[in-house]
């Protein structure tokens, strides 16, 4: 595995906004860059963490703090974490943000029309009929994000787009080297060229 420091991309937005689709691409990425990942995604999560807890809002807080926590036991120990999850309310997910070092909030932004059409499974026709309760996005209200480090338009750009946009913040800040593509140079070449620089004086 590659040496990394640890960080969370916490994926948050409307159901059927992306979340989901985006952060695969992404974590396939980073585990061939080497990276040591680990996915937590809401529905395979709710199983085994959050078993017994319904959707009202104390739940569902209990419920992302949970997985909050769980993300910073990871990150801390060197793992990229990437965590999909609606977390609709502002307040739970900045209370996430500040007890742990390598929160990256990333709104994925897609507008509730475009989520109806996306919903293969029916939810929000089921919420809008009124056979699902407190529904985010119908009967539920969704806190956009007040400053994410990234927005993600899943309505104007397609899934390739969105995760390019995630591995290249990651590599502007630092949380993870540049790919051989965007250097030009393999990891060999890119070390000896780093040697070299160090030498004259540069770095």
């Amino acid at each position: 595995m590659a040496e990394t420091k640890g960080f969370t991309l916490w994926f948050t937005g409307l159901p059927c906004s992306g979340k989901t689709t985006v952060a695969e691409i992404v974590e396939k990425e980073l585990r061939n860059r080497g990276l040591n990942v680990e996915s937590l995604d809401g529905d395979e999560i709710r199983k085994h963490f959050s078993k017994g807890l319904g959707f009202s809002k104390e739940d569902r807080d209990t419920h992302i703090l949970r997985m909050g926590f769980v993300s910073k036991l990871l990150s801390r120990n060197g793992v990229a974490v990437l965590s999909a999850f609606v977390s609709p309310y502002w307040d739970i997910r900045d209370q996430i943000r500040k007890d742990m070092d390598g929160f990256i909030e990333i709104f994925v932004k897609c507008p509730v029309e475009v989520c109806i059409e996306r919903d293969v499974k029916g939810m929000y026709k089921k919420a809008l009929a009124g056979e699902i309760k407190n529904f985010t996005g119908v009967s539920d209200p969704y806190e956009e994000p007040l400053n994410p480090e990234l927005i993600l338009e899943t309505d104007k750009e397609d899934v390739e787009e969105s995760a390019q946009k995630v591995l290249q913040m990651l590599e502007s800040q630092g949380y993870i080297p540049a790919s051989e593509a965007s250097t030009g140079y393999t990891a060999e070449e890119e070390e000896k060229v780093k040697k070299r620089l160090k030498a004259l004086g540069y770095i």
